[in-house]
């Protein structure tokens, strides 16, 4: 009789053992399962990461690959910034000496052309980078000065009117080639 209760505590110190054994297995398995489950969490994201971006999407391209006709137009954008800062410096000159209209106006016009002068720089220096937002206000900005240069014309001020008239047409040429169509066009949205 004494060996049989030895008997049990022996079993039951084997059935502890494979228990804790089992949970320790048990442990590590669920331990593999979440290591598993959070690298396929976070595998699916960088999947859906790269699902949202469109597939024709590509890094922005080096100033060395642009297309011709938009570096020439950013060229010619830049002076006509040039050519902006000279009208305000004529523009601050007459105002200065007395020969402007009245002095409120000279200033105000004087004020507009450096503004405007700003503007086209800026829209120089994207036009350079090949941002999609400069393609809109450049062409827009073309067509005033086009205007504003047969308005010269009619006026008999042709040492004005013909540069603007041939700078706008250049650009709005230049804007108008496939090549820059194709480097300033937005990509299409996804849904």
């Amino acid at each position: 009789m004494a060996t049989r209760p030895a008997k049990t505590r022996a079993q039951a110190q084997s059935a502890t053992a494979q228990s804790a054994k089992a949970q320790a297995v048990r442990a590590r398995s669920a331990t593999a399962q979440a290591a598993k489950a959070q690298s396929a969490t976070a595998q699916s994201a960088t999947a859906q990461a790269a699902e949202a971006q469109p597939a024709n999407a590509q890094p922005a391209e080096p100033a060395a690959a642009l297309p011709r006709a938009v570096r020439v137009a950013a060229v010619l954008q830049g002076v006509e910034a040039v050519g902006m800062l000279v009208a305000a410096g004529f523009a601050a000159v007459a105002t200065a000496s007395g020969k402007s209209y009245e002095l409120s106006s000279g200033i105000a016009l004087t004020l507009i052309a450096v503004a405007t002068a700003g503007l086209f720089a800026a829209l120089a220096a994207g036009l350079a980078r090949a941002r999609p937002w400069t393609r809109t206000p450049v062409i827009m900005f073309q067509l005033a000065i086009g205007f504003w240069g047969v308005f010269l014309l009619t006026g008999h001020r042709s040492e004005w009117g013909v540069p603007m008239l041939l700078l706008a047409a250049a650009i709005v040429v230049a804007m108008l080639t496939p090549g820059a169509l194709r480097a300033l066009n937005r990509p299409p949205r996804q849904p």
